[in-house]
Formats: C-alpha cells, structure tokens, sequence
C-alpha cells in the first residue's frame, strides 16, 4: 500500500466524521426552523381562532340581543292587550255598578213610595173606621128617631138605615177610589213622562215616506218607443225579467214603475236608466242589465244592513240578517219608511233600557229583529211578527227574544221579560210619533166614524166627538142617567173597547163629560 492510499485511508473516517457533524448540525438547524415555522403556524391559528371566536361571541349577543327585542316587544304587546283588556273589563264592571245602583236607587225610591201609599192606605183605613164607627152611631140615633116618628118597627128601620148607609158607603168609596186612582196616575204620567222624554231626547230621526211606485226621468218622449219595442216586446222582455208593471202614459218624460216589491222596484229603475244610458235596448240587454243589477243589488243590501246594525250599536248579526235589513230600506208601513222605523225603535229601545237598567244591549238587538218579516211578506205566507219570530228562530235567538218580537204586538203573546216590554213602547214610539206615519183619507174618515160609534153605544151617552185627528174622544153623558162617579167608570169601560175593537197607531185619550144645568126664570 503506498503512502498516498494510507492518507487516503486515514481521511475516509475523518470524512465521515466531517460529514456526520455537518449531517447533525443542518438536521439540528432543519429541526429548529421546523419548530420556528410551527410556533408561527400555530400563534396564527391561535390569532385566527381567537378572531373567528370573537366573530362568534359577537354574532351570538346580537341574536342573543334580538332575542331579547323581540322578547322585550312581544311582552309589551301582551302586556297593552292585557291592559286593553283589563281596561274593557273595568268599564263593563264600572257599568255594570251603574246599573246595580240605578236598580238599588229605584227600588228604594219604589220602596219609598210603597211605604208612603201603606201610610196613606193606613191612614184611610183608620179614617175609615172613625166614620164607620161615627155612621153606627148616627144610624142608631136615626133607628131611634125614626121608629119614634114614623111608627116604624126597629126592623123597618134597620133595613132602610141599611140601604141608606150602603148607598152613601159607595159613593164615598166610589169617590175615594177616583181620587186614589187619579193621584196614581198623576204619578205614574209624570215619571214615565220623564224617562220617555230621556230616552226620546237621545234619538233623532227623519220623516220618511214613500209610495208603490217610481218615477225614471226621460231625456225625451222619443225614448220611450224603443222601450216599448217593436209589438210590445222590449217592455215585456223588461216586465218579465224585473217583475215589476211599467206604466207609459201621456205624461211627458217620464216612465212610471209600479210594484209592492220596493227592491224589485228599485232594480227596475236602476236597469231602466242604464239601459237608457247605454242605449241597446232589446230583450238579450235587457236580461244582461237586470242580471247585473241583481247582483249588485245584493251587496247594496248587505252594506246597507251593516250601516244599519252600526248605527244600532248591534255587531256579529248573520249576512243573511243584514240583507234583509237592506231590504227594509224599501219597504214603507203606512208612508214610514221601515228601516228607519227599525234603526229607531233599537235606539229608542237602548235609551229606555239604559234609563231602567235593562240589557241594553238584548233591547237593541230586539229593536233591528222585530220587524224582519216586513222584508219577506211579500213572498210568504203570515204575519209579520211571526215571520220575524221565525227568522229569529232559525237563527238560534233565545226564547227570550223570540218572546219579545212576538209580543211587540199588543195581544199576540204576552210580555215575558222588562225589554219586551221596553220593545213594545219603544215600537209605539216611533210609529206613533207626529209626522211619522201617514193615512189614507178613507181609512182615517172610517177609524174616525168607528171610533164614535164604538163611544156611543154605551148608555147613557148623549153626543160623542172625536177630536185631535181621532186621538182624542168626548163623550158628553146625560147628567140624569150618569153620576161623577159613574163618569169615571164609563171612560174606562170605554177605552177598554177601543184597545180591543179599534186598530189604531199611537194613543187614545177618553173624555168623558157631565154637565148639569140649573136654569131658573125671574118674573
């Protein structure tokens, strides 16, 4: 081996020593580059996660915080209805103490004024005896005389003492009962006068009449040859599909529509003027027209009906109940005009129901129903009462308000309840108010005649006059066949008949009259 391959052979682990402490030192170098990059990797996935956590947390109090509002507003929202509701209570409850202590005012004041006729009627009693007690003993003194001067037996005696005493007794009571009776009325005259004048006071309605037919202004005569058609066959064609009779006449520029039906007559007119508006006038138009006017009439009907039960105060009514109330708009009783009729019976209703401390409410409601029939007793069969009653019925009104439509009407059913009684006056009220209806001249000159006849077939009656367009009757008696006491009795007897002979609105006040006349001649 020569010397070159021995230093050769030297410097190989030399080499490899060199090599392996440079392998070691760029490992250790690799090494902490490694973790240097790792620190930094993991300090920036630290500052990214704290990031996205704050991101989080900040996302997580914002809903957390709309939570909150919406939590915060749906609170106070339960919170106001709640109170709303509380507050509706208080005022039913605040009413409803009102009521209690109109009630416990006016049965104290009844109680009052019972304990005050039960004084008085004590008082007679009492007075009553005294002169009972005060006619034995001037009967006994007569008996006495009498038997000593006539000659009489104590008997005799007793007997026509007895005659003489009954006969002065019931004078005496005739004449107490009339003053009793006229105080009484008095009384009561003055206080029904008073919450009449309350409950009228708080109502105001128009006059409202209307007749059986229509007038439909025309542009010009000419006009109404097309309406006529050729042969006849436009009026036809419009008579048929309306229902209603069309009258052409001399009158000039104008067409005259006749029905009972005021609905059927309004459509009538409503197509006419559009037809004649339009122009096309022929039998397939105007079937189109009236078709239309149908059907708007009947959304007419119901808006009408809600205005109507609005101004009653009377909500929740049925469709089919509003409609018919729209239909009342066209429907007349002796010249008044039925919805308004109806509309012021319910609020005259209400007003005396508030004045007595009745369901205001039930009075209202009873007021709008009790005339319902009046919109179908064109097209079916019975009185108008029990056709309301019956309209009521099926939809499941209470016996009590059926009762109360039915007795509206003075002998059909007797009241039941306090605003039965209520809807009878309030009806009265209104129908009977001046102005509000009218009469035909021949059915007033006979209720008028039946009225004096009716007053005159009484004994003892001598002259009979009606007066105040027959709502007032003067009956002059003859003073020899009628006492005052008797006067009183007759007027009574009277008005007893009129209630059940005669049909009439309103009321009839019965005048009874005696006179006597003394005439001497000085010669």
């Amino acid at each position: 081996m020569t010397p070159l391959n021995e230093t050769y052979m030297m410097l190989i682990p030399a080499v490899f020593a060199v090599g392996a402490m440079v392998g070691y030192a760029l490992r250790l170098v690799y090494s902490r580059f490694s973790l240097s990059s790792a620190e930094a990797a993991a300090k920036k996935i630290i500052s990214e996660a704290r990031l996205f956590a704050d991101a989080r947390n900040k996302d997580a109090i914002l809903d957390a915080k709309e939570k909150i509002e919406k939590q915060r507003i749906e609170f106070e929202r339960e919170t106001r209805e709640k109170k709303s509701e509380l507050t509706t209570w208080e005022k039913r409850i605040g009413q409803r103490e009102e009521n209690l202590d109109r009630k416990l005012a006016l049965l104290e004041k009844r109680e009052r004024d019972i304990g005050a006729k039960e004084r008085e009627v004590a008082l007679k009693e009492k007075t009553l005896t005294d002169e009972t007690r005060e006619l034995e003993r001037k009967k006994h003194e007569q008996a006495a005389l009498a038997e000593s001067i006539a000659g009489m037996t104590r008997e005799e005696a007793k007997k026509a003492l007895i005659t003489m005493m009954e006969d002065e007794a019931r004078k005496q009571a005739a004449a107490t009962l009339s003053r009793i009776e006229h105080e009484t009325n008095e009384t009561a005259a003055k206080k029904s006068r008073e919450i009449l004048a309350v409950a009228i006071q708080r109502v105001a309605a128009e006059v409202t009449a209307d007749i059986t037919v229509s007038n439909v202004a025309l542009s010009g005569d000419e006009i109404k040859g097309r309406i006529i058609g050729r042969e006849g066959r436009n009026i036809r064609a419009f008579e048929q599909a309306t229902g209603v009779d069309v009258i052409v006449d001399d009158t000039p520029e104008t067409i005259t529509l006749s029905s009972f039906d005021g609905v059927r007559r309004e459509i009538a007119r409503i197509s006419l003027e559009r037809l004649i508006a339009d122009g096309r006038i022929h039998p397939a138009r105007i079937e189109e027209v009236v078709n239309k006017v149908k059907s708007d009439m009947e959304n007419t009907l119901r808006e009408v009906g809600e205005k109507a039960a609005l101004e009653a105060g009377v909500p929740g009514l049925p469709q089919e109940i509003l409609k018919l109330l729209g239909k009342l708009k066209y429907r007349t009783s002796y010249g008044q005009n039925q919805l308004q009729h109806t509309i012021e019976v319910a609020l005259v209703a209400g007003a005396l129901g508030a004045e007595l401390g009745a369901d205001i409410l039930f009075a209202k409601k009873a007021g709008l129903l009790h005339d319902l029939g009046k919109a179908v007793d064109h097209e079916q069969e019975g009185a108008h009462h029990q056709l309301s009653a019956d309209i009521a019925k099926k939809y499941n009104e209470s016996d009590k308000m059926i009762n109360a439509i039915l007795s509206h009407h003075e002998g059909i059913s007797a009241p039941e309840s306090v605003e039965a009684f209520i809807l009878a006056a309030a009806d009265a009220i209104s129908a009977a108010r001046p102005g509000a209806r009218r009469e035909s001249v021949a059915n007033y000159i006979k209720r008028i005649e039946k009225l004096e006849n009716l007053a005159s077939s009484f004994s003892g009656v001598a002259a009979v006059f009606a007066v105040q367009a027959g709502r007032e009757v003067r009956v002059l008696v003859e003073p020899d066949e009628i006492s005052d006491e008797r006067a009183q009795s007759l007027a009574k007897e009277i008005a007893v008949k009129v209630e059940q002979e005669l049909d009439y609105p309103g009321q009839i006040k019965v005048t009874v009259i005696r006179e006597v006349r003394t005439q001497e001649v000085a010669k």
